[in-house]
């Protein structure tokens, strides 16, 4: 029989987002998470399944019943001749990174933070740079979806074709995610290089820089030209670092966030610690190398809001170019730095914003020095609106504004991902107020 919680909080990792389930519940096997779904269905209750709570936005949130997967975080299978593993989609890829490396596997990519589930991932459509690399669903070959009914459904380009297309980047609203398939790689080390760079040079450049390194990414720090470049590529040197807890903890953190927090009196600041932040620590070349998790994950250290669109590659230039000039236009605007730009090859995931084309992901971000809110929605609504003229797609994990009239201009496959959410969960029971917005 499966235990519930009453009176359990949750609360994402920004803690921007929170709610309080009517019961809360860890299931440890199949069976049990079968028991949660007849109980919702005697009751009349609505179901979220919840992994790592790293989403920035409401995603996970419910008053009905939570599914923690925590406890159902195995590694099934391991087939050493494809590369692929079988995991329980509660696994942490934290977790799962050190078992995959004793059979000598990695994944091929992975997002700046390993703290999350294989489940939720690939449901929030999670993605990290590299415009031969697709987002993380991309590596996913097979999984198996637990409906509202009750049925198991094993869905791979094989069966259940239209379902996979779906469900591999499923918002959490097609069912239960139990298992997943991954595709592997042989073990590799990476090495990162980062220099200093000017937007002209970036932008102007750009194919350039995308063939020159495997998984290239770009720091632009608002209210300058300033740019940080950062080249990570397969390596056989031995593992290296240059992070220095001075620099990277003194400064980087506890220092810019007093900073941040005096700006918040003076926002006249803001440009001038952007500036003055990259002299101190983007202004020399660095270099470190170890085993390939190790450099794609990095410490987010701030409590923060983010948004972050994928909008066609060709459109990078124009966009960045026009968010710059937006804010010099309206000296009053702050954007805490970075802009982080990264890029992403297309795929034909119903619901992937990379969905049939090479995208650019550009996120920006505000920082909550010691919890306190920026005013941020100046800055937030002239991103959006330059991010939907260009045709952007906004990340599912992060806030948005937009509804299904937005979706449904924005997604070619919008109606054939709907007409599949209704075959799969016809009363809704995997709705939450975030889903509405964008499914009616």
């Amino acid at each position: 029989m499966v235990h519930g919680y009453k009176g359990v909080k949750f609360q994402n990792w920004a803690r921007t987002y929170g709610c309080c389930p009517e019961m809360y519940y860890q299931p440890t096997s199949v069976e049990e998470v079968r028991e949660v779904l007849a109980l919702a269905r005697q009751q009349n209750k609505r179901v979220k399944v919840v992994g790592g709570g790293h989403s920035p936005s409401d995603i996970a949130c419910t008053d009905g019943f939570m599914i923690h997967m925590g406890k159902m975080n195995r590694l099934l299978q391991v087939d050493t001749e494809k590369r692929q593993v079988t995991v329980e989609a509660g696994i942490l890829l934290a977790d799962l990174h050190p078992q995959l490396g004793k059979h000598g596997l990695a994944l091929s990519n992975l997002g700046a933070v390993s703290d999350v589930t294989a489940g939720g991932v690939i449901g929030s459509g999670t993605h990290n740079t590299g415009i031969k690399h697709g987002i993380l669903a991309t590596q996913v070959v097979a999984l198996t979806l637990l409906t509202a009914d009750g049925t198991i459904l094993e869905c791979s380009e094989s069966s259940n074709t239209e379902v996979f297309q779906a469900a591999r980047v499923h918002l959490g609203c097609l069912g239960v995610i139990l298992t997943v398939t991954l595709q592997c790689v042989p073990q590799f080390y990476l090495q990162e290089v980062s220099f200093p760079s000017t937007l002209e040079e970036v932008l102007n450049n750009l194919d350039s820089h995308l063939k020159k390194s495997e998984y290239f990414r770009f720091l632009w720090f608002p209210h300058s030209e300033n740019v940080s470049v950062i080249y990570q590529d397969h390596t056989n040197k031995p593992p290296s670092s240059c992070a220095n807890w001075f620099w990277d903890y003194a400064i980087g953190f506890y220092l810019l966030e007093f900073l941040l927090w005096v700006s918040t009196f003076l926002p006249g600041l803001v440009g001038w610690i952007n500036r003055f932040f990259f002299w101190l620590l983007f202004t020399r070349k660095k270099e470190s190398s170890n085993v390939s998790h190790k450099i794609f994950t990095y410490e987010c250290r701030f409590k923060q809001h983010v948004q972050d669109w994928a909008i066609p590659r060709e459109k990078t230039k124009e966009a960045l170019l026009e968010l710059k000039a937006m804010l010099e236009a309206h000296p009053k605007m702050v954007a805490h730095y970075p802009v982080e730009v990264r890029f992403t090859r297309g795929d034909d995931i119903l619901l992937s914003p990379c969905f049939q084309r090479d995208s650019c992901y550009m996120n920006i971000i505000m920082y909550r020095p010691y919890g306190k809110d920026v005013p941020r929605l100046d800055y937030w609504l002239t991103y959006e609106t330059i991010m939907k003229k260009v045709g952007g797609r906004p990340h599912w994990a992060k806030a948005h504004n937009c509804t299904r009239k937005d979706f449904e201009k924005m997604y070619p496959a919008f109606s054939k991902f709907c007409a599949i959410r209704e075959k799969l969960d016809p009363t809704g029971m995997f709705l939450n107020a975030y889903l509405e917005k964008v499914f009616y």
